[in-house]
């Protein structure tokens, strides 16, 4: 049962995989950029689903560190710098930033610890507005060139598109070695329960100060890619209703699911296009959907495949003193 089951798990992550290749095939510029905005905010809500979904710490405050990956990487892309070298630096300060708000959590948890966060995404968002000599202020930034690797280069939309997929392949991989090491065990212990946790040998708080700093890592390595998507950025791109918008995303998609992230940045960045048909109503056909999901469905999407899989093919029972029995003779 469990291999047949992992050999499905297996053929549909391939078939997705090869859905994500086709996908914007013949399509046009915009479709394309669509399709690679779902690409990025899925590593944004993965960082986030690490911190929330796996080790239980809220934070609202993912697009700040999706700002501040964006803005390390424009402005040394624009001083000369190669995104290669330049992305780097910025998921190191976003590591080094997400370090210490987790602090705060090994004090406070619950809605207390998400009004610290929000206080950070404010925090971040006034001090890009404001600094102008160095962030431009609410005119921004513009111009950052997309990355030149010599025989491929990203200028095309669909160029980047690939460039952005084999990213997010690199990085889911790096998640799922994550969540299946002895990290991803003590991160689900922290969620479960922290005092039994500890009782237990897990080093809570250093768990919880990487669960912070691994979450805001990928929140930056987005950043980093919005910049040259969009070649533009400025401070109202990054603000608490875009930390509300990947927190969304990781509740629809379903929170301590892997593949969660993709499916709720899908709800997300994708059904809003394909309900365009409707006009004016889409935006709320598309609000009453999601409402409805998360009060009849509150364990996301990957839930909910989960309960129509239990009901159309229920695991078998096993008496466990028939086991013992058998066992004996």
């Amino acid at each position: 049962m469990t291999l047949n089951r992992s050999l499905l798990t297996k053929s549909a992550v391939a078939v997705l995989f090869l859905a994500a290749i086709v996908a914007p095939i013949g399509q046009g510029n915009y479709i394309t950029y669509v399709l690679t905005s779902w690409l990025v905010f899925s590593i944004a809500a993965m960082g986030l689903n690490l911190t929330l979904g796996y080790a239980g710490q809220i934070s609202l405050a993912q697009a700040s560190f999706m700002a501040i990956g964006a803005y390390t990487t424009a402005l040394l892309t624009l001083a000369g710098w190669h995104w290669v070298l330049a992305m780097p630096l910025g998921l190191i300060l976003c590591f080094a930033v997400g370090l210490l708000l987790g602090y705060p959590a090994l004090r406070v948890k619950g809605h207390f610890l998400a009004f610290v966060t929000l206080a950070f995404n404010t925090l971040v968002f006034l001090v890009l507005r404001n600094e102008e000599w160095l962030t431009g202020g609410t005119f921004g930034l513009v111009g950052m060139p997309r990355p030149d690797f010599f025989i491929f280069k990203t200028m095309k939309q669909l160029h980047f598109y690939y460039f952005t997929l084999g990213i997010t392949v690199i990085a889911s991989l790096a998640m799922w070695g994550i969540v299946r090491s002895p990290w991803g065990r003590a991160f689900k212990a922290l969620r479960e329960n922290p005092v039994r946790a500890e009782s237990l040998g897990v080093d809570t708080r250093r768990i919880t100060l990487l669960a912070f700093a691994i979450g805001s890592a990928y929140g930056g390595l987005a950043g980093a890619l919005i910049t040259p998507l969009v070649q533009f950025i400025e401070p109202g791109s990054f603000g608490l209703a875009h930390s509300l918008r990947i927190l969304l995303m990781v509740v629809v998609g379903g929170s301590g699911f892997f593949f969660g992230p993709f499916l709720g940045a899908g709800v997300v960045i994708l059904l809003p296009e394909v309900l365009r048909f409707t006009e004016g109503y889409y935006l709320i056909i598309y609000s009453a959907l999601v409402i409805v999901m998360l009060v009849f469905v509150p364990s996301g999407l990957i839930g909910l495949g989960g309960r129509l899989r239990a009901k159309l093919w229920p695991r078998q029972q096993v008496r466990g003193d028939l086991v013992e029995g058998a066992a004996q003779k």
